[in-house]
């Protein structure tokens, strides 16, 4: 039950039985124990405390702050962790000539042996990314995808930034299976690196950045992959750059609050139609 501000001097305005002489700061009606919220200055009512919390902007619970940006790029540094320790057992598994290592590369990498065995092992579009073949080919793209990464990951957030890792590196295994020879096993980040290059890039030109030297550091790495004497997958560059570049133009397009529902969907409607491309190709 309540009453208008001119209640009765002395008693709660909502509680109109009960004696108080402590008023809101806000509107200045007289509120009890039991309706008083402490403020900066004095207390306030629970109407006056309702359209605070209403009219301010909320803050984000912790967890959610450090999921979604931020901080440090965790998240590149988890991925670069990863890569690394899956590349020092492959090493030492070569070493002491254990063939569960070898066997544990090639699941890693990616390629489809169903068209020779039958199997169907969808796990190499995603595991492929965590794979190198050799020590030069990991340093270069975890120092790549460091630079990029720390930059992209406080940008986007960590979650956002994952979505985007993943998305890519699917990409360009899906470049690899529509353009390459499935027989061919490939592994490195490459795919998802160049899917950091497309996002970092759509988002530059559409916040209205200079992006002339990222065009022309993008264009000189896509150009490496097509010379035949460095023995590289460019399938898996072009794939992950389209990936990227989509995921980017779907952050871009959907940064404005009333539009940030669209989001998640959009991404999950790509992850559909990539996977798709994939299985098509495979069954058909």
């Amino acid at each position: 039950m309540t009453q208008p501000v001119d209640a009765r001097a002395g008693y709660c305005y909502r509680h109109p039985d009960r004696e108080s002489y402590v008023l809101c700061q806000r509107c200045g009606r007289t509120i009890c124990g039991e309706c008083q919220t402490p403020a900066a200055v004095g207390v306030v009512c629970p109407e006056c405390m309702a359209q605070q919390r209403a009219t301010h902007p909320r803050t984000k619970p912790a967890w959610l702050t450090r999921m979604t940006g931020g901080g440090a790029p965790v998240v590149t540094y988890v991925i670069i962790a990863i890569c690394v320790a899956v590349f020092i057992v492959q090493t030492i598994g070569d070493l002491l000539g254990l063939p569960v290592t070898s066997a544990l590369h090639y699941a890693g990498a990616y390629s489809y042996p169903a068209a020779v065995s039958g199997a169907f092992e969808p796990w190499r579009m995603l595991t492929s990314i965590f794979a190198h073949a050799n020590i030069l080919h990991l340093l270069l793209n975890m120092y790549t995808l460091w630079v990029f990464g720390s930059a992209l990951e406080p940008l986007l957030g960590r979650a956002r930034y994952l979505a985007l890792f993943l998305i890519s590196g699917f990409a360009g295994s899906l470049g690899v299976l529509l353009i390459a020879s499935p027989l061919v096993p490939v592994v490195g980040a490459s795919g998802a690196i160049f899917g950091l290059f497309g996002a970092f890039l759509i988002i530059q030109r559409r916040l209205g950045g200079n992006a002339t030297q990222m065009l022309v550091l993008l264009a000189i790495n896509l150009g490496i992959g097509f010379l035949p004497s460095f023995n590289i997958a460019w399938q898996a560059h072009v794939g992950g750059l389209i990936g990227g570049f989509l995921v980017g133009l779907i952050y871009v397009e959907t940064r404005q609050p009333q539009r940030r529902r669209w989001q998640l969907p959009l991404l999950v409607v790509l992850c559909v139609v990539f996977v798709a491309l994939s299985l098509i190709h495979f069954f058909v």
